[in-house]
C-alpha cells in the first residue's frame, strides 16, 4: 500500500511544482523546482517499495 501512496504523493508534488514554475516570481519558481524534485524522489521511493515490498 505504501508504494501506491508514495507514487500518488509524488505525482501531486510534481504537478504542483510544475505549476509553480510557470509563475513570474523567481522565488515561486525555485519553490516549484524543489517541490518537483521532492515529487520525483517520492515516485522513486514508491518504485523501490514496490520492488522490495513494504519491508523497507
Amino acid at each position: 500500500m505504501g508504494e501506491l501512496t508514495e507514487k500518488i504523493k509524488g505525482n501531486v508534488n510534481e504537478a504542483i511544482g510544475n505549476a509553480k514554475q510557470q509563475s513570474g516570481n523567481p522565488e515561486t519558481r525555485a519553490e516549484g523546482r524543489e517541490q518537483e524534485a521532492k515529487g520525483e524522489a517520492q515516485q522513486f521511493k514508491g518504485k523501490v517499495e514496490g520492488a522490495l515490498g513494504n519491508d523497507i
